[in-house]
């Protein structure tokens, strides 16, 4: 008995982790769609180093944003966005300044933005908040 729990509480895991990333991918779409829709051009998606990922890279004009998207499905842990604390803007900056230099884009203006995404799946609707420049040094 004790074996067949453990089991279901396996697939129970793998089954939310596969839920969760299809719902940060989902959640990744809309916001590169809200991104075109004003004007901006991805220019890379899923960057990943060793110190972290950036969802999303985009130009706006000249300066090149580095995007963090959170997506959830209810508020019960919060705004999306607030999942984005001091540790994981540090990640972000590390990971754009990485991305700066592998590109060589030494001298090239940038800012770090994020998407909380909300998704009622009863009303079929998402709701979108897009905060720029959220690392403050």
């Amino acid at each position: 008995m004790k074996k067949e729990s453990v089991f279901l509480s396996i697939c129970l895991v793998e089954k939310m982790l596969a839920f969760r990333q299809k719902l940060g991918k989902f959640g990744e779409k809309l916001a590169c769609k809200y991104l075109r829709e004003r004007g901006y051009k991805i220019v890379d998606q899923n960057y990943r180093t060793r110190n972290g990922e950036i969802d999303i890279v985009a130009e706006e004009g000249k300066i090149l944003v580095f995007i963090e998207v959170k997506t959830r499905t209810s508020r019960v842990f919060g705004f999306p966005e607030e999942a984005i604390d001091v540790r994981k803007q540090y990640k972000l900056a590390k990971t754009a300044e990485h991305y700066l230099m592998a590109h060589r884009l030494y001298d090239r203006d940038y800012r770090i933005d994020s998407f909380g995404i909300e998704i009622d799946g009863q009303n079929k609707k998402a709701r979108i908040r897009h905060k720029k420049d959220v690392v403050g040094w």
